[in-house]
Parts: structure tokens; C-alpha cells; sequence
């Protein structure tokens, strides 16, 4: 039985309510990680917010395992080097404002630090995301409307201290 997107926002609702600071849920395929306020668990080393870390290029599914080989091994070139964007939270995951309105960010697009690329929706509340470093869209690992999870990458950002080759 596969968990629905009522099922999901009904465990987002009783997550939001409990005195849990982490959750992590695995249904067949389906994990579902939750945090409140940036907590992660002992377990698994998290990158404070603020220094974001590069990462090498790579396709979706390697990601995770890009990103522990980049911090075991030296770091990558300076043209390889991309800076992912990642979900704040589980959601839906929206690039514009309103399905009217274009879409915040395109590959090739420029950003500030602090700039707004997305927003992700849960049970009607919306939360913008925003890039921690300035550089250029090199990547855009999402669709509008997908069902997003907390750490997921969303974007690739080329800082701008990096150039390209």
C-alpha cells in the first residue's frame, strides 16, 4: 500500500503537534525525514546552514553518496565544483508564486545570497526557499509540483568564486 499526500500531511500534522524534534519514517520505497528548527539527529553529521559545502556534479540519485565522497576525498575541481539548494522541509514544491507567474529561477539565472528560488507548501502554509550563497542556476533537480523531502537537493548553484571551464 503506497502512502498518499493526505497520508504524508496527516503525519505532518501529528509530527507538528508532538514533542519530537526528528522523525524519520520508512514506508516500502517511500522515506520521509522531518525536522523542527534545523535538528539533526547524532547520528548523521549535518553541514551547519551557513557553510554550504560543494559538492561534484552528478545525477540525482548519486548525490548523497557525491557528497560524502567529496568530504572524504579532495575537494573537486574548481569547474566541477556546484553548491546544491535543499529543501527546508517536506512539502510540495512550487518554482513560482502562483501558476500565473513565472518561475523564480531558470538554469542560467543569477541569484544573491538570500535570494528567493522556490517555495514548498505544507497543509496550506508556504516557506519560501532561499540560497545561501550568489552564483549562477546550473542545475534544476525538481518539477513544480513535487513532492519534496527535507535535505532533498533542489537546485545546483555555481558559486560565483568559482569559475566554469
Amino acid at each position: 500500500m503506497e502512502l498518499t499526500e493526505d497520508d504524508v500531511i496527516e503525519i505532518l500534522d501529528l509530527f507538528e503537534k508532538s514533542k519530537f524534534d526528528f522523525l524519520q519514517l520508512q514506508h516500502g520505497e517511500r522515506k520521509i525525514t522531518v525536522s523542527k528548527g534545523g535538528y539533526a539527529p547524532p547520528a548523521q553529521p549535518a553541514a551547519p546552514m551557513s557553510t554550504p559545502q560543494p559538492v561534484a556534479a552528478a545525477p540525482v540519485a548519486a548525490l548523497p553518496s557525491a557528497h560524502q565522497a567529496a568530504v572524504a576525498a579532495p575537494a573537486p575541481s574548481a569547474s566541477e565544483a556546484l553548491v546544491p539548494v535543499t529543501a527546508p522541509m517536506v512539502g510540495k514544491f512550487y518554482s513560482a508564486a502562483s501558476p500565473s507567474d513565472p518561475p523564480y529561477v531558470e538554469v542560467g539565472t543569477q541569484v544573491a545570497a538570500g535570494a528567493t528560488v522556490g517555495l514548498i507548501e505544507v497543509m496550506k502554509v508556504f516557506t519560501s526557499i532561499k540560497t545561501e550563497i550568489a552564483g549562477t542556476i546550473e542545475q534544476i533537480l525538481v518539477s513544480n509540483g513535487d513532492f519534496v523531502e527535507f535535505g532533498q537537493p533542489l537546485y545546483l548553484i555555481r558559486p560565483n568564486s568559482v569559475p566554469r571551464s
